[in-house]
């Protein structure tokens, strides 16, 4: 069991210039949620962070939420938290590979996102991972945050948008010269 085994955790970053996380948090078991969103705190708090913490529906709305804040507000970045646990059919299979595929796609256009998304298999799973005391998946999401925050940071990466780009205008089509006249 993955529990009883000891494994090395980074040391925590530090920072020069103050830090500000979005949480975006799928309440949907409240108290896994609850526990997700302390680690999450305690992590970001550690390191003299900022936060604030916005609640979605569900797993898919994580990362679209993340996505509107990169393109919306100021953030430097962001920890997501949900639990999925397996139920009867395969909607589980969706919801765990979808959040997951959203949340990297937007890791690899440049955001420091941490996923605390739990995929479990019963709820007494979920408690041991959310548990602050216990594996702590939410502060170890806040920690991923951080140390890719730290790295964007020291390669000095420039901030661009996410999504669509609209053209430029030396890519815009220009209109009708004025050689253009018929006579």
């Amino acid at each position: 069991m993955a529990g009883s085994e000891t494994h090395y955790i980074l040391p925590r970053p530090t920072f020069d210039k103050p830090v500000k996380l979005l949480i975006v948090v799928a309440p949907y078991y409240k108290d896994i949620a609850d526990n997700l969103i302390a680690g999450a705190v305690a992590e970001i708090e550690a390191v003299g962070g900022t936060f604030e913490v916005v609640e979605v529906p569900g797993a898919l709305e994580i990362p679209p939420a993340i996505g509107m804040a990169e393109r919306m507000a100021n953030f430097d970045g962001y920890v997501a938290l949900g639990c999925i646990i397996r139920g009867e059919t395969t909607h589980y299979d969706t919801v765990c590979n979808d959040s997951s595929r959203g949340l990297t796609l937007l890791g690899l256009q440049g955001l420091c996102i941490g996923n605390g998304i739990l995929t479990v298999e019963n709820r007494k799973q979920a408690e041991v991972r959310a548990d602050p005391k216990d594996q702590n998946k939410g502060g170890g999401a806040a920690a991923a945050a951080l140390h890719l925050l730290a790295l964007a940071r020291k390669w000095g990466a420039p901030r661009g948008g996410v999504g669509f780009q609209p053209a430029r205008d030396e890519y815009q089509v220009a209109g009708p010269s004025q050689d253009d006249s018929t006579a």
